[in-house]
């Protein structure tokens, strides 16, 4: 292994540093949460979420009534990235070579020629997913599992970091195409954002009148490139986990299979998916090894949209966040 993430031990202050760089990352997050703080108030645990689905290499399904600063979020997320940033607006009348390009025929070469479409970029933000119909969610889901968009025969490899953020609103279901569970297991967090408390609100209308959106949006600047991603997703990947923990996180799963109250529960890309965002987040809080804590912090955004309730339980009114919440409790957590 490279010297420079093998355990060192610092005679002056008698302790171990970290085998890995997850200061410099530690550091690179807390700018980050700054440069996007100057124009979202509150929202530090979407912004950390993201940032986990980032360095996990996955994509993030934002869901929230409309006014809460979904789109927003994310487009002051791409602006910290200096890397491309592409938005499609998904509408019923989008079709699939909206989204991935098509092969046109050029006159001046007498060939054919492929003219890519928005979805090849670093960091793509879907606005309304589920308004466009089956098809043309078809062809996003298969490129975010993929990695690659295959046309004509040809196989396009998309751009790497390669991340996709989807909004839905909730409540307005007219119109709309509702996304089967297997398109919604390619999402490795479904984040849910609500409403701003009162305190929240008030330093909103603050900011309002002091500076004005645009302005601020303007002032927000880059502070990490698309190489530095990349370098910190490896550098996530080898984060240290404990077999005692791998068991904690394949029980807890597997006991959403067995539950009564879900009539389905997750599947083996779920506990992929626990284990790859739990070391993400121990980067972003500055450790080299992933503690049960950050199993939890993560493991609601991963498996809620992933399981689904008993017809029972549905017409009581029950969450799933409340079945996870129980499973999660009965299991010993490890010490």
């Amino acid at each position: 292994m490279n010297e420079e993430l093998t355990n060192n031990y610092n005679e002056e202050n008698g302790m171990f540093e970290s085998r890995l760089k997850v200061q410099e990352l530690n550091h690179l997050a807390f700018r980050i949460r700054n440069e996007i703080g100057k124009v979202i108030v509150g929202q530090e645990r979407v912004l950390d979420l993201l940032l986990t689905a980032l360095l996990a290499n996955g994509h993030v399904l934002i869901e929230g009534v409309p006014g809460v600063a979904k789109t927003l979020i994310a487009k002051l997320l791409a602006k910290t990235i200096n890397t491309g940033f592409s938005r499609i607006q998904f509408t019923p009348d989008l079709m699939p070579s909206d989204v991935l390009g098509t092969t046109i025929f050029n006159n001046t070469s007498s060939a054919f020629e492929f003219r890519s479409g928005p979805i090849f970029s670093n960091l793509i933000l879907i606005d309304e997913v589920n308004r466009a119909p089956a098809k043309t969610q078809s062809a996003l889901f298969e490129v975010m599992e993929e990695r690659q968009a295959t046309i004509d025969g040809v196989t396009h490899p998309m751009a790497n970091p390669f991340l996709v953020i989807a909004t839905q609103n909730p409540v307005e279901h007219e119109g709309t195409y509702r996304l089967p569970e297997a398109q919604l297991d390619r999402f490795i967090f479904k984040i849910k954002i609500d409403y701003p408390d009162v305190e929240e609100e008030v330093s909103i209308l603050q900011n309002s009148c002091n500076r004005g959106l645009a302005k601020e949006i303007d002032e927000i600047q880059p502070v990490v490139s698309a190489d530095e991603i990349i370098e910190f997703q490896e550098l996530t990947r080898q984060v240290i986990v404990d077999p005692q923990l791998l068991h904690y996180i394949a029980t807890i799963v597997d006991r959403t299979r067995k539950n009564s109250a879900l009539y389905l529960g997750a599947s083996p890309r779920a506990s992929l998916a626990i284990l790859n965002t739990a070391k993400a987040y121990a980067a972003l809080e500055g450790r080299d090894f992933v503690t049960p804590e950050d199993i939890h912090e993560v493991i609601y955004p991963v498996l809620c949209h992933r399981v689904i309730l008993s017809p029972e339980k549905e017409m009581e009114g029950i969450r799933p966040e409340s079945i996870i919440r129980q499973i999660i409790d009965s299991v010993e957590i490890p010490r």
